[in-house]
């Protein structure tokens, strides 16, 4: 088994989680938002700056325990949709300390392992998310071995394209790289980059730009996928394009707090937020959820794209490395958001959220059907209320 632990984990500027509570910032503050003295701990700055007194943060903690109580665990699957709300879930629990949020998480994970579980493909990789996050914590055993098995198939089992991209289908069938991926493998390759194994860090950088070579045109939007007939390449599909836009941001968060620098991934991400933001829709702050066809009398305002926009935005944002008029983009953005959470007096429900959606034509696009309550669209919008919490008005 790999060591892990607490010495490991305070090395890192911010911690993964509150459980570092004796770890220091050790990063030299040089005028990003989220850098505190060097005497402040980790998980209390990050708490800090996210200020969780504030009323975004109480509800987005509502949002969640609304969740929480009418979806027991069994009824969360192990795959991408649950383990998108169980990382936003690790991410609340770093600000609030809510020990409610914590044993959801935790007993989903324990679940899913106890009832067995596969790694094939990208979307099989984010229940790791929450493996690190309490790894950081405790060294356990089960759940290094979901780690182990998530990097043994990204490393040795799933298919590579020619450009040495990671095949977002793995064995089920296909070879060709999507968006998606570079959130569902990527957050795990960040995670642990920076918890434990560096090199997943240039693995990650390495990903990203053979991914943009491959699906980012010269406007800086990312297509959906790589020769995947019937994909109509005018699609600039926004919620894959908001997987892109998060992953990339926490990416370059991490090489911020090692006083480390990637231009080439930085230049990926600035050109895709340079043509997000071109996109975003008035007054309602959000995004189409195809972002090239506004014309389209079928397109939707879509809630998880944009709850994934701002959370990318505001995050590079903390980390100097976007500036005020975007920061300003992913406030409005979140505003916009807070109109699509309802409450009928039994807790806030997040609404509109387009259900899951491949490679097609545009028609197929427009017709992917909207609901409510739908796990990684919550898990979108709490990211994002928390990451513009406590920023500068």
């Amino acid at each position: 088994m790999k060591r892990l632990l607490i010495l490991n984990y305070c090395a890192v500027a911010i911690g993964l989680l509150m459980a570092a509570s004796s770890c220091t910032s050790t990063a030299t503050c040089s005028g990003y938002y989220d850098c505190c003295d060097a005497t402040v701990p980790a998980a209390e700055c990050y708490a800090r700056r996210r200020d969780p007194e504030s009323e975004q943060v109480d509800l987005a903690k509502k949002i969640a325990l609304r969740y929480i109580d009418g979806h027991p665990i069994e009824q969360e699957f192990w795959g991408w949709k649950s383990g998108v709300l169980m990382f936003a879930l690790t991410e609340l629990y770093r600000v609030t300390g809510d020990p409610g949020l914590h044993a959801y998480y935790q007993s989903w994970l324990d679940y899913g392992i106890e009832q067995g579980y596969q790694i094939y493909w990208s979307d099989s990789c984010p229940p790791a998310i929450t493996a690190i996050a309490l790894l950081a914590e405790n060294s356990t055993a089960a759940y290094q071995q979901v780690v182990d098995d998530t990097l043994e198939y990204l490393d040795t089992v799933a298919p590579r394209t020619a450009e040495g991209g990671i095949s977002h289908n793995g064995i089920v069938g296909g070879t060709s790289v999507w968006i998606d991926s570079l959130f569902m493998f990527g957050m795990v390759l960040n995670r642990w980059g920076e918890l434990d194994d560096p090199a997943r860090l240039d693995l990650m950088s390495d990903q990203i730009q053979i991914f943009s070579d491959i699906l980012q045109d010269d406007g800086g939007f990312m297509r959906h996928a790589q020769d995947w007939p019937p994909y109509d390449e005018s699609v600039y599909w926004a919620r894959g394009n908001g997987w892109v836009a998060a992953s990339l941001a926490d990416y370059l968060r991490i090489r911020v707090e090692r006083n480390q620098t990637d231009p080439d991934v930085e230049q990926v991400f600035r050109d895709q937020i340079e043509a997000i933001i071109g996109a975003q829709q008035q007054p309602s702050g959000l995004w189409l959820t195809v972002m090239s066809h506004p014309e389209e009398p079928d397109n939707y305002l879509e809630t998880s794209a944009s709850a994934l926009f701002a959370y990318g935005i505001a995050r590079a944002y903390r980390y100097g490395i976007l500036g005020d008029q975007e920061r300003k983009v992913a406030q409005k953005a979140v505003e916009g958001l807070k109109q699509r959470i309802s409450d009928d007096g039994d807790g806030p429900v997040v609404t509109g959220v387009s259900l899951a959606t491949d490679p097609w034509s545009l028609q197929e696009y427009l017709d992917v059907a909207t609901k409510e309550d739908v796990n990684y669209g919550v898990g979108a919008v709490i990211l994002a209320l928390l990451e513009t919490s406590g920023l500068p008005e």
